[in-house]
């Protein structure tokens, strides 16, 4: 008889704190759901890149889906019964007895429920199509990013010196003057003696990179170097950022950049392919690095038939696996910045897009 009315109370004290619990059931939540989405949404969206650039490669339409929202349910649900009933016999040999009876039910649910946009229309062609803005290029530089690395990156040329491209339609190789330019520019950023600001014009603001004066001698060697290599004023300080291929006059930087589209299809021309894809013509043959470093692939690609065990990011394409290796810092960390340019650019295309939104939970 104890030893039922312990387990009774036990039973009763499990389903009072799971009906307790409800109260704080959705704070709780907060901190575990927030980060596991954030990581998860992270990842696709590398593996989404990634993807992308390997269709590219063999010549395939790129594809972007977008997550619009995530919204996620919890319901946490309790029943307790119980029922007790004695019995009194009324004969003298019959003895007492009573029955006695404790229940209970618990539901949990986890609904999330995730909406995606795909990423069309003509406002979206357009912006992949459309170059990079200068303004966007130059302020990547004053935020910290390396100049080299982002003129490699995002400029075809700069006053008519050309930077390598890999796009199957007009594939060729950088100026030899282009990589010494890059070096010469890395080294003026490092030291400070070059820097951007914005300057008012008659009837607009021009971007204006200037030549600091007051440097030592190595470095003020090194902008003359820069000057006389983009066939700038040689004592000019100030000298405008414009958009082009060939400035008008000696005070004029023009920077030709690149459209997202051609970013992705420089960086596509370096994957690797299994030599099989390429003899059945199914791929174009890898483009060949011009050295290391700046001069190498921007980001190393490596195709294998097994499944990769240390990936920064790998996804499967034609019986292959396509990743990039978690010990290339160089490689993560341009890849990353890829896809922080990629949120710099307006996507747009979204408006009457179709909306799939899918539940994800039992």
């Amino acid at each position: 008889m104890r030893r039922k009315s312990q387990i009774s109370s036990l039973v009763m004290a499990v389903l009072l704190a799971l009906l307790t619990g409800c109260a704080t059931l959705g704070p709780g939540t907060i901190a575990r759901d927030r980060f596991d989405y954030t990581t998860s949404v992270a990842d696709s969206w590398k593996r989404q890149m990634l993807l992308n650039i390997v269709k590219i490669r063999y010549g395939d339409a790129p594809i972007f889906l977008d997550v619009a929202s995530i919204i996620n349910q919890y319901s946490l649900e309790g029943e307790l019964n119980a029922s007790f009933g004695w019995q009194f016999p009324s004969g003298p040999s019959i003895g007492n007895s009573n029955n006695q009876r404790v229940g209970g039910s618990g539901r949990y649910y986890d609904r999330p429920t995730i909406t995606y946009t795909p990423l069309t229309g003509e406002k979206f062609a357009r912006n992949l199509m459309t170059p990079v803005a200068p303004a966007t290029v130059m302020s990547l530089i004053e935020g910290g990013y390396p100049i080299d690395l982002v003129f490699r990156i995002l400029v075809h040329s700069v006053n008519g010196i050309q930077n390598q491209f890999g796009g199957s339609a007009r594939m060729r190789k950088a100026d030899p003057e282009f990589y010494i330019l890059l070096e010469k520019l890395r080294q003026n950023q490092a030291s400070g003696a070059v820097t951007l600001r914005v300057k008012k014009t008659e009837d607009r603001a021009a971007l204006v990179m200037v030549f600091r004066k007051r440097v030592d001698k190595e470095t003020g060697e090194t902008a003359k170097d820069v000057r006389r290599l983009l066939g700038l004023k040689e004592e000019g300080g100030e000298f405008r950022v414009v958009y082009g291929s060939a400035p008008s006059s000696d005070e004029e930087i023009a920077m030709l950049t690149r459209s997202i589209i051609e970013i992705l299809s420089d960086i596509s021309s370096t994957v690797e392919v299994p030599e099989e894809h390429v003899a059945e013509k199914r791929v174009p043959p890898t483009m060949e690095p011009e050295g290391e470093g700046i001069k190498g692939p921007v980001i190393r690609i490596f195709c294998s038939k097994a499944k990769p065990g240390d990936d920064f990011a790998a996804v499967p394409y034609r019986d292959r696996w396509f990743w990039i290796d978690d010990r290339d810092y160089r490689s993560k960390k341009l890849f990353s910045f890829l896809m922080f340019v990629m949120t710099l650019t307006e996507t747009g295309g979204k408006e009457g897009a179709p909306i799939v939104t899918i539940s994800a939970g039992g």
